[in-house]
């Protein structure tokens, strides 16, 4: 029997079938309302048939107000509640679990469609690369602002539940809101918010509490975790492991690493020499981790062949692969693996050549191929790249008309499918 075939069983005793999973990718498929598209469940129902135990979506966001991408969805209400259902019902009649990823950008959001950015410090992004361009500066969270986002968790956690999703995850990783209260870079707030990773950690452990507190003991929550940021003055290795035995101790029932943020980007591929024979970006992390908790652990970010997947199981470091961008090109991913009828799954994406756009390339090429996939075609590796950040410029041109309701908008046609 192939050891991926094994079934993981949750501290809360919930089952999954097996040990692949799907890591939350960026979709980009709502509509211009934020909600679900056919073209979104569309997908899930074909990554259903994958063979996976365990699919989580990308990005969710809990507020309106507060959005990562033009086409995420919004979960802030039940007004969306019977698309809701149909995406939960994509996996109806396999074994494969489907969890909502839960999220908040915090100072990530985008300006162009964001009328303003909150954050736990007034600390801009910076991106470009060695020449770093700083954005707009956040604006400071309030007391009362923290305690509401919290309950905007837990808002959204129900309503996912009552639609049907069978589990939650929450972002803490990559630089989004939660990340930004864990790190020392991005949190340099004097109150009991802030300091201490005692006080930086607060906030997840709250948004943790009371997620728990209204979906039960019964229903699986995890978080996406990053091993470190990556960059000088951040959240180190030390610190995440700290974090990993405190959420451990609270009861959390899976816990993925990845790394990095969007200033230091380590999950699109930057590892060291020493890592890339043995393909997982954090192995290294979680060779460390795994002595300091028994929670079930999944490691998402590099994995490409079934051998190394075998083994990273095999030497009980972690419980669950997380795969992502590869379930983008091959949609039948978990069956090719489990049978060993295709033993690599190295994906490269075409370039402009232009260093700008290219890095954008590293999310909106794989959103192309998942709205293939979603529109019932396959996946296509020759995909134009300057098609593909074309009509993701016009996607975020349309939105920010949108948020600034100039008449234009109302005239504007939809963005033409790839």
């Amino acid at each position: 029997m192939n050891i991926l075939e094994e079934e993981m069983i949750l501290p809360n005793g919930v089952i999954l079938s097996n040990r692949i999973a799907k890591s939350a990718m960026s979709e980009n498929l709502s509509n211009k309302h934020h909600e679900p598209t056919p073209v979104l469940i569309n997908a899930y129902k074909a990554w259903a048939q994958s063979g996976a135990g365990l699919l989580i979506t990308g990005n969710i966001m809990i507020d309106s107000e507060a959005i990562g991408e033009p086409r995420n969805v919004v979960v802030e209400n039940r007004k969306k509640i019977k698309l809701l259902k149909e995406w939960a019902e994509s996996v109806k009649g396999t074994n494969t679990h489907l969890w909502a990823q839960i999220n908040h950008p915090g100072r990530q959001a985008m300006e162009e469609i964001n009328s303003s950015l909150k954050a736990p410090s007034a600390v801009p992004l910076k991106t470009g690369g060695r020449k770093k361009t700083k954005k707009k500066v956040p604006e400071v969270l309030s007391e009362s602002e923290i305690l509401e986002i919290i309950e905007a968790f837990a808002n959204t956690s129900i309503i996912l539940k009552e639609a049907g999703f069978s589990g939650i995850q929450i972002h803490g990783a990559h630089g989004y809101l939660v990340s930004q209260f864990l790190s020392p870079y991005t949190n340099i707030r004097k109150d009991k918010w802030g300091g201490t990773l005692e006080n930086r950690s607060r906030f997840v452990v709250e948004v943790y509490r009371k997620i728990r507190e209204r979906v039960g003991n019964n229903f699986p929550v995890g978080i996406k975790l990053n091993s470190a940021d990556f960059q000088k003055g951040g959240f180190s290795e030390e610190e995440s492991m700290e974090v990993v035995k405190t959420l451990s101790k609270e009861g959390i029932d899976l816990i993925e690493i990845s790394g990095g943020t969007y200033e230091a980007p380590a999950m699109m591929g930057k590892r060291k020499e020493s890592t890339k024979k043995r393909e997982a970006y954090f192995i290294d992390y979680i060779e460390k981790v795994r002595k300091t908790t028994n929670t079930p652990l999944m490691l998402t970010g590099g994995f490409r062949t079934t051998a190394v997947m075998k083994d990273a199981i095999a030497s009980n470091q972690l419980d669950i692969i997380g795969i992502a961008r590869p379930f983008a090109v091959y949609p039948n991913i978990g069956n090719e693996i489990i049978n060993e009828s295709r033993t690599n799954f190295t994906t490269k994406i075409k370039k402009t050549g232009v260093k700008g756009i290219d890095g954008a390339m590293n999310i909106i090429w794989y959103e192309s191929q998942i709205k293939r996939l979603g529109k019932g075609k396959v996946p296509k590796p020759d995909l134009n790249p300057w098609a593909v950040f074309l009509k993701y410029f016009w996607l975020i041109l349309e939105q920010k008309l949108k948020k600034i309701k100039k008449p234009v908008y109302n005239n504007m046609t939809n963005i033409s499918n790839l």
